[in-house]
């Protein structure tokens, strides 16, 4: 699942590829989002965690699934 980060004042946005689900996601932003120290804690499919204050937050784009392909195809 890909997941794009806005966060103020930064030139791009953050993107990471996650192994959990949209619904997950979206819980875990919305936890973020009431929780007192306001904090997005996400992990990407690699194990590497990526830490945002909700405070910065732009927004949170939760992508579609993403299938690997390698090689070429016809449509």
């Amino acid at each position: 699942m890909e997941v794009k980060i806005g966060v103020h004042n930064a030139t791009r946005e953050l993107v990471l590829e996650s192994g959990q689900s949209p619904e997950e996601i979206e819980r875990v932003v919305r936890d973020a989002m009431t929780d007192k120290e306001g904090l997005l804690d996400l992990t990407d499919e690699r194990g590497k965690r990526v830490l945002v204050r909700t405070a910065h937050l732009t927004y949170v784009e939760i992508g579609e699934p993403v299938e690997r392909r390698v090689g070429f195809g016809t449509v």
